[in-house]
């Protein structure tokens, strides 16, 4: 859960009374430096409803506590592919991608053909493994039928070109549906979705969403994956499976361990991103990396600095603020690339 940022906070005051008034909330929008000084960092990440934005806004809090000089705003988004656009179109600063949509871009695929930036990686945010959750008689992936529907996370969701194609190994033929992760449960209650999907933050921690489809949806389950289907996931090198424990889940009948397809999101600016920014963002972080947990749960993995540059992505290079701070900081490593300055 996302603690109160504190009251006492003359910028929170400050920010809150301009919020109230209507005043300086165009240049907030803007991304600008305001007449107080204060730089705005927009970062976008998922749905409202999502860990990842409560994350977010754990992190916009706990660097608005410790600096005067930047104001980071958590922002939504329907995914991946929709921060892409906001990075390309100048509309947040920083964004959290996953390896999938990372090799997309590296690729040039089509989807990501029109990008006039280069991609350039902050840092590590978390890790999820993904599965599929049903209130049906089913008891694999393997046993969806044709004419059943599916929804492989949101339609735009930079993790369901990954998800579709994992299924695509399990199974001949579903309809394609498109449900939020928050409405899920209900489309299952209302007999409009068959299946639907789940994870666990950094193999670990149930998010509130599938915590609330397992408690309002009757015999919900994890679906098993067969030997088959394991077989295809791992002789597939578009597809990163890892195994996942999700015994965890409360309230839902679970086959305990099972194969994932596993994604690592981190974020992203554009190379342009003043050095600065990226730098001083960094910093009042790092300042804050013992108390982040109490910000949000899923946070305090950051008190371990190797967690901060982990599962980086190949062939992406870093920020030069980014890369200047994790010199500074000894976390630096041989294997990773600057971008070009």
């Amino acid at each position: 859960m996302v603690s109160e940022p504190s009251a006492s906070s003359s910028g929170k005051t400050r920010r809150s009374f301009l919020a109230a008034t209507g005043v300086g909330t165009a240049l907030a929008l803007a991304g600008c430096t305001g007449s107080n000084g204060e730089t705005t960092v927009r970062m976008r990440t998922s749905t409202s409803e999502t860990t990842a934005y409560g994350a977010n806004q754990g992190i916009a809090d706990a660097v608005n506590d410790q600096s005067d000089d930047l104001f980071v705003e958590a922002q939504t988004s329907q995914g991946t592919e929709a921060n892409l656009g906001a990075l390309n179109n100048e509309e947040a600063e920083m964004v959290y991608i996953q390896n999938w949509s990372a090799q997309e871009v590296r690729e040039g695929a089509d989807s990501f053909a029109e990008l006039e930036f280069e991609m350039t990686q902050v840092f590590h945010f978390y890790d999820l493994p993904w599965f599929f959750i049903t209130d049906e008689d089913l008891e694999t992936l393997s046993d969806i039928e044709s004419g059943m529907t599916v929804s492989p996370t949101p339609e735009g969701s930079g993790t369901a070109p990954a998800l579709e194609r994992a299924l695509e190994h399990a199974v001949d033929d579903y309809d394609r549906g498109s449900a939020t992760y928050g409405e899920q449960g209900n489309q299952m209650n209302e007999n409009q979705l068959d299946v639907g999907v789940g994870t666990l933050m950094n193999f670990g921690i149930v998010p509130g969403w599938l915590d609330e489809i397992a408690g309002s949806v009757d015999d919900l389950r994890v679906l098993d994956i067969s030997d088959e289907t394991a077989e295809a996931w791992a002789g597939d090198d578009r597809i990163l499976d890892q195994t996942v424990d999700t015994g965890v889940i409360d309230n839902a009948d679970t086959p305990g361990e099972i194969p994932a397809p596993t994604f690592a999101y981190n974020f992203i600016a554009r190379n342009d991103l003043d050095r600065d920014t990226v730098y001083n963002f960094l910093e009042a972080m790092y300042a804050q990396r013992e108390e982040l947990g109490e910000y949000h749960a899923v946070l305090g993995t950051f008190e371990d600095e190797a967690f901060w540059v982990d599962n980086m992505y190949d062939d992406v290079p870093f920020h030069e603020g980014a890369a200047d701070f994790y010199e500074d900081n000894d976390m630096w490593s041989d294997d990773f690339v600057r971008a070009d300055e």
